[in-house]
């Protein structure tokens, strides 16, 4: 059953509308309107020609412990004449009901029935004209290369924004503790793993404490949600799957940070780094994606590229703007 749209908490402009899945579950999809309600309204999209616009669909993917909240992010493809959606995965952010476990997730495929309800909420049933444009920060970065993989023909572009790809401690690392971490979620699959975030990110991003963003606590926690062996498990075999190539038959564009901050205390070189990715490991994994990948990397940066301070957000919007129409153009017969 289709749920009405109705007003989203990020307030004017912003409507969101419930997605029933199979099972009760439900996922919620965000749309930006804009502020008086008209695509394509203010400056044009970068290196187009005088008066058009991006006639795209952008649809977002948040990552891990997180849902969509940067109304910066919609404004911008909005700016640019595109129709943009953000999707709360099951179990996240606004589609998060009370007795559920956050972020519960056996397989990372588990979310095609999440997307599939978007992109037929925003009439993307059928083929269409208007490029598809996705976009996935860390784990959303992950689990919408996957599907881009399982459903060639359906997408023009991705665009990743430190997609968490590969495990912290890399390939090898990855591959010799699965086993166990695997055994774990068939075991005990909700069984709380130590606790792997110290609040470091937290610090970096909340305003406050030293960051510059307001957001909901409940669904994007201090040190994030308790990490299961379930949702471990899911991670490592998508990512194993990355490892093995994906053959992506679209162009990617993969942004992140140019270093790593991985200590477990503070310090302010976290706040000019990705205190959650290994980005040099990613960087390598990000040639598996496809035969045409784009890895950009942005000095001093965050983990999510769109919360890093306002100069690096700037850069990062200015190379999406030049990468993009050549994505766009369609293949020489």
């Amino acid at each position: 059953m289709t749920q009405p749209w109705v007003p989203d908490i990020l307030g004017e402009g912003f409507e969101q509308q419930t997605l029933e899945l199979d099972g009760g579950a439900v996922a919620t999809l965000v749309k930006y309107l804009g502020p008086d309600q008209h695509l394509g309204n203010g400056p044009q999209w970068p290196n187009a020609p005088d008066g058009v616009g991006l006639d795209a669909d952008v649809l977002y993917v948040h990552g891990w412990s997180d849902y969509f909240f940067q109304r910066h992010l919609a404004e911008f493809w909005h700016r640019a004449g595109a129709r943009f959606h953000a999707l709360d995965l099951h179990n996240y952010g606004r589609s998060l009901r009370p007795g559920l476990v956050p972020g519960l997730v056996t397989n990372l495929a588990d979310y095609d029935a999440d997307i599939a309800a978007a992109l037929e909420a925003i009439g993307r049933s059928g083929n269409q004209d208007r490029p598809l444009i996705l976009l996935g920060h860390s784990t959303g970065g992950l689990t919408l290369s996957l599907w881009a993989s399982r459903h060639p023909g359906v997408a023009s572009a991705l665009i990743l924004n430190s997609p968490w790809l590969e495990f912290q401690a890399t390939e090898l690392g990855r591959r010799a503790i699965a086993p166990l971490v695997g055994l774990h979620a068939k075991l005990h699959p909700l069984t709380p793993l130590p606790p792997v975030d110290p609040g470091i990110y937290t610090r970096a991003v909340s305003a406050a404490l030293d960051g510059e963003w307001d957001y909901n606590l409940e669904w994007r926690p201090d040190r994030g949600f308790p990490l299961t062996p379930a949702f471990l498990d899911a991670v490592f075999r998508g990512q194993a799957t990355v490892a093995a190539g994906l053959g992506i038959d679209i162009p990617v564009l993969v942004l992140l940070s140019d270093k790593s901050y991985l200590q477990p205390k503070w310090s302010a070189d976290a706040l000019t780094a990705d205190v959650a990715l290994n980005v040099d490991a990613v960087a390598h994994r990000s040639l598996s994606l496809a035969d045409t990948v784009t890895v950009s990397r942005l000095p001093n940066a965050f983990h999510d590229i769109f919360l890093s301070p306002e100069p690096i957000r700037k850069e990062a919007f200015e190379r999406i703007g030049r990468w993009l129409p050549m994505a766009l153009q369609p293949i020489p017969a």
